[in-house]
């Protein structure tokens, strides 16, 4: 079925089971599932292809108007439908079955549970279960086992929907009504149904109570409570939980411009998102996560130790090889859609001090570290003093050759000095005189041709004049005091430049790619932080207001905001962009 419009990026809220994520638009429209895992070939993409993607799509026949929240501090979702002749209301959710089954209950590892109830008047619905695995490439054959029962395989996949709807034939239902939908997902072994009515209840309440029982775990009560629980929960959602890894985003290929080129897979785990990630997950007390991500991270790149690549898969796999997927139209026409990403190829030493900071970090609060990482550790700050002078392509991963970033030199430094504090600390040993005259040599590089005095500020590259917002990380990651006055120049020359209402570009000019991309999300919280770190917490609380006001009606941001419109861009949700809400909030709350 092919949609008369497209949906907003923003117009979608995301429900989950911490391995796999589905993108639900306001409509009731389910148009992004990818399974068994987050990066597996999807099952639902009409949000890649209206026509071709597939949909599992529940709601009115007649005109509507929607409205929807998340139930209480959980990841459960619930919309509701008002029309001329009454009212429905759809919970949608995916059940953790490993955190929520009880013992002698088999239970299905994947499942989408979807139910509708009306409660006022009489509705007529439209249910449409169009699957179309593996990209859309597949159009499946169902075929029913019984009057409710439908199923589809292929190879060694099975999809099950079971319920107690007539899909055949005009559907409604009138007030104190509903009627149940469970979709089942199996890979190599045999498909387990999910019974319905009381049992699908009890499935939802336990969901429930499992997600309000894991927020009970946030110690953070400071300002903006809501906004960063939501945040926390985006990013649970995120986590596979078998190995821990934290996905940038559920989707590839969400446009950066519509009708531009910049799509990527982002189903991925990027070191360059470590330290700020596991800094934000101890922060709120999410301890068990923040260890269990650090325990992936730390896996994943024993892989290519000492070298690092700078993303890995959930499991810590680095060939990722990125290819067109030529048969979808993209989103609103966006073009190309991609699976995979070469970006994995790139050089980007700004990870060696990721790693080595989000271990610092968690050694900070009271972890210990075992021989093995340690030696790790001392390995990559030796792979540091070989390589620091090399050129890299740096955080933005542009795809027009390497430089000398600014940034990523700084971040050899967070290396170095993280190390230096571990050894005096104990917890190490390091060739303590070649890491303290690399990282004396690292400081002068930085502070002599990465400073430009001439427009006062630190620049992008050595020796250049251009500037990008990762400079306002050199105040937030303890390479300089962010009350110095080379940072705040740093602030106020980087708000000049990539500024555009309270919004900051990540950079301006050619980077290999066409041009055209909205404001980073990210980048304006670092502002935020930095600013209520030099205690201009007035100032701070503004900007981040304003940019909570880009969130989306269930508090989710996307990686990108188009500045004219305030539209979310690029792939959604974006779990750096939460991460950046999450640390701004706790500067604040800490400044204050």
């Amino acid at each position: 079925m092919k949609e008369k419009t497209w949906s907003a990026i923003g117009d979608y809220a995301i429900v989950g089971d911490c391995r796999s994520a589905a993108l639900i638009s306001q409509s009731g429209s389910l148009d992004w599932l990818c399974l068994p895992r987050f990066d597996s070939p999807s099952i639902f993409a009409a949000l890649l292809d209206n026509e071709r993607g597939g949909r599992f799509a529940i709601r009115p026949r007649q005109a509507f108007t929607a409205t929807r929240r998340y139930v209480g501090h959980t990841n459960v979702l619930e919309t509701t439908f008002i029309t001329e002749t009454g009212r429905l209301r759809l919970t949608d959710l995916m059940p953790v079955a490993s955190e929520v089954q009880k013992a002698n209950q088999l239970l299905p590892d994947h499942e989408l549970l979807r139910k509708l109830n009306c409660d006022e008047g009489a509705v007529e619905v439209e249910i449409v279960f169009d699957p179309r695995p593996d990209y859309g490439r597949v159009v499946p054959k169902l075929m029913s086992r019984s009057a409710l029962t439908y199923f589809y395989e292929h190879g060694s996949q099975t999809l099950g929907l079971t319920t107690d709807a007539d899909l055949a034939g005009p559907l409604t239902l009138r007030a104190g009504e509903q009627r149940y939908f469970s979709m089942v997902f199996s890979h190599g072994y045999p498909a387990v149904l999910a019974p319905l009515g009381k049992e699908a209840d009890i499935r939802i309440l336990r969901s429930v109570d499992w997600w309000n029982s894991w927020v009970a775990n946030c110690r953070y009560d400071g300002p903006y409570r809501e906004e960063v629980t939501r945040s926390a929960l985006t990013l649970k959602l995120l986590t596979y939980s078998p190995s821990g890894a934290i996905v940038a985003a559920p989707t590839t290929s969400l446009p950066e411009k519509i009708g531009g080129v910049r799509n990527w897979d982002y189903r991925y785990c990027w070191i360059r998102d470590a330290s700020l990630t596991v800094r934000a997950l101890l922060d709120l007390g999410f301890r068990i996560e923040g260890e269990a991500y650090l325990s992936w991270l730390l896996h994943a790149t024993r892989l290519t130790w000492p070298a690092l690549q700078i993303l890995y898969d959930v499991y810590g796999e680095r060939h990722l090889p990125e290819r067109e997927l030529t048969h979808l139209s993209g989103y609103r026409e966006s073009k190309p859609v991609r699976i995979g990403n070469d970006a994995a190829k790139q050089l980007q030493l700004d990870t060696y001090g990721e790693v080595v900071d989000a271990t610092f970090q968690y050694v900070l609060r009271g972890g210990q570290l075992d021989r093995t990482t340690g030696r790790m550790l001392v390995g990559l700050g030796q792979t540091v003093c070989r390589r620091w002078r090399d050129s890299d392509e740096g955080i933005w991963e542009p795809r027009g050759g390497r430089q000398r970033h600014t940034h990523s030199i700084a971040m050899c430094w967070v290396a170095l000095d993280r190390l230096i504090k571990l050894h005096e600390a104990g917890h190490i040993r390091v060739p303590l005189p070649l890491f303290e005259r690399e990282k004396a040599a690292i400081r002068q590089e930085v502070e002599t041709r990465g400073y430009n005095s001439r427009i006062q500020s630190y620049v992008s590259v050595l020796d250049g004049d251009g500037l990008d917002a990762s400079l306002l990380l050199l105040g937030l990651n303890g390479y300089t005091d962010p009350r110095e006055l080379r940072m705040r120049n740093t602030y106020a020359r980087v708000r000049e430049r990539l500024g555009i209402d309270g919004l900051l570009y990540r950079y301006l000019g050619q980077d290999g790619l066409p041009p055209g991309e909205g404001t980073f999300g990210i980048c304006a919280f670092w502002a935020v932080e930095l600013l209520a770190r030099q205690g201009e917490l007035q100032l701070a609380r503004k900007h981040f207001e304003q940019l909570l006001s880009f969130m989306n009606d269930v508090g989710l941001f996307a990686e990108e905001i188009d500045p004219e419109s305030g539209a979310a861009l690029g792939n959604f949700p974006q779990g750096f962009t939460h991460v950046g809400l999450i640390n701004a909030a706790v500067a604040l709350a800490e400044a204050s």
